[in-house]
């Protein structure tokens, strides 16, 4: 198959994830003036219903127009030769190939990140701002973006060179190695990212003394569930949004519960809450989540190393030279159609962990304080709760609220 022809397949992906991701979008607004189903009708009043349709009509109008905006600079970037450009101005600088290839995507990547932060302001400073959303202020804002650069820049130019140095050692059997690697260093940012990537962002202290941590020490305690690591992070700010995760595996696990959580939630809700996630613990799925991310990295790379030394894939998006660099832009587009159908099974997955740890808090503690919770939360943040069935299935890693009530009332 010739560049050329791998040139319009290429441009055919991205204008067909564009018309899928389009129609998808229609069909899911054509859901928001639905009735409330009636299990839900004490989320909401009428006046707050409307504030929530408001929210998601504007970000559907503002959504389209950033996809638009998106697609036609990436197909005129394509088109233009601006990949070529670019290589060529990496080319210019150095010849040694693994310093092309980090001025390369050094390039692209802050590039691209300048060039949409203008949407990504009005997205927090107009619209999170309109709806009582927004508590980032400007300097936060671009020290974040500052603080995402030097951490892409140190960590994915570091992965990215020894990545390339391990092609240049082993030929099309680095994939072997690189897998290696990045299972490596994914299992290390599952066990450490909250110590060691958080902490630049926002501030976490461990929970403090009180009736709070003594209802989650006693739950944890009656379930057999070694818990020593509680921490609250100022989530608030950044937005009023609220959210708790689990971290890490053994020693290093740890819950950490936002500070609008805590605001937002009683005591029994903030426990229900918590024995969904030792659910998923429980459950075995954090590990099924980092062995199927490890495994589907490792299918990834192979397919990599069958295309990395075909020049056509480095050809096809504009390049002179065939390169490693150039090539992974070009299996990346054409990989996206198989990571579109991975993705639908690990949100399918996903979808089922959900119900699953729901069920573990529901038979552990109690079902009531998290069907509450679900309901605070999911009014809160103004969620959608009449979302189209192929939206969900394409996009949804969690089920519906009103999945998720009707479970745990059966």
């Amino acid at each position: 198959m010739n560049h050329n022809t791998l040139f319009y397949i290429i441009v055919g992906i991205l204008v067909a994830q564009f018309l899928l991701e389009t129609i998808l979008d229609y069909f899911n607004a054509r859901h928001y003036s639905d009735p409330v189903p009636e299990e839900l009708n004490d989320v909401f009043d009428a006046e707050e219903y409307q504030k929530s349709q408001n929210y998601k009509k504007t970000n559907y109008r503002f959504g389209l127009i950033t996809s638009t905006f998106s697609l036609l600079l990436t197909l005129g970037f394509l088109i233009l030769g601006g990949f070529g450009w670019i290589d060529s101005i990496a080319r210019g600088i150095t010849d040694n190939d693994i310093l092309i290839a980090l001025i390369f995507f050094g390039i692209i990547m802050i590039g691209s990140d300048i060039i949409t932060t203008p949407f990504s302001y009005y997205a927090t400073f107009v619209i999170e701002e309109k709806f009582g959303f927004n508590k980032t202020t400007k300097k936060t804002f671009f020290f974040d973006k500052l603080k995402g650069w030097l951490m892409m820049s140190i960590i994915g130019g570091g992965m990215l060179a020894v990545v390339i140095w391990f092609f240049q050692w082993a030929g099309t059997n680095f994939w072997m190695y690189a897998w290696a690697l990045i299972a490596v260093f994914t299992i290390f940012m599952n066990l450490f990212y909250s110590k060691l990537i958080v902490p630049l962002f926002n501030k976490q202290h461990p929970l403090e003394e009180g009736a709070l941590k003594q209802k989650i020490e006693d739950y944890a305690h009656k379930v057999g569930f070694d818990l020593k690591n509680i921490f609250v992070i100022d989530g608030s700010k950044r937005s009023t949004k609220a959210n708790a995760y689990f971290s890490g595996f053994g020693k290093e696990k740890r819950v950490t519960l936002y500070d609008t959580l805590i605001n937002d939630l009683d005591e029994d809700e903030i426990v229900a809450v918590l024995a969904h996630e030792v659910g998923h613990y429980k459950r075995k799925h954090i590990i099924f989540n980092l062995s199927a991310s490890i495994l589907l990295t490792g299918f990834t790379l192979f397919l990599l190393s069958i295309f990395i030394n075909t020049p056509e894939v480095s050809l096809a998006i504009g390049v002179s030279q065939p390169s490693f660099h150039a090539a992974l832009i070009g299996f990346g587009i054409l990989y996206s159609p198989i990571s579109e159908v991975t993705g639908l099974i690990m949100n399918y997955l996903s979808r089922k962990f959900e119900f699953q740890a729901d069920d573990y808090a529901k038979t552990t503690f109690a079902r009531m304080p998290l069907i509450t919770s679900l309901k605070k939360l999911s009014k809160n943040s103004l969620s959608n709760l009449t979302p189209h069935p192929a939206y969900v299935f394409m996009h949804y890693s969690h089920p519906p609220l009103i999945a998720r009530i009707r479970n745990l009332i059966s």
